[in-house]
């Protein structure tokens, strides 16, 4: 997970691409489907798994094991 530092800007950074992947997550998507819609922001897949990683630990999102689906949550 690439955290900006003096190496690596903001922009280059997995928190850029955070409010990105909020946006796409309006209707549940499995992991896949989430990278195919954003392949031209993400680089690769480990650099999605970077960012759901800070996004689950923020509770932004969750996984529903029965559908295989991200889902954003809504209640805090």
């Amino acid at each position: 997970m690439l955290l900006p530092n003096k190496l690596f800007s903001y922009n280059e950074s997995v928190f850029s691409k955070l409010p990105i992947i909020l946006r796409a997550l309006d209707q549940p998507k499995t992991p896949h489907e989430l990278l195919l819609s954003l392949q031209n922001t993400i680089k690769s897949p480990l650099e999605l798994l970077g960012a759901l990683d800070c996004l689950y630990a923020l509770k932004e999102i969750e996984f529903n094991e029965e559908e295989g689906r991200i889902v954003r949550c809504l209640k805090k």
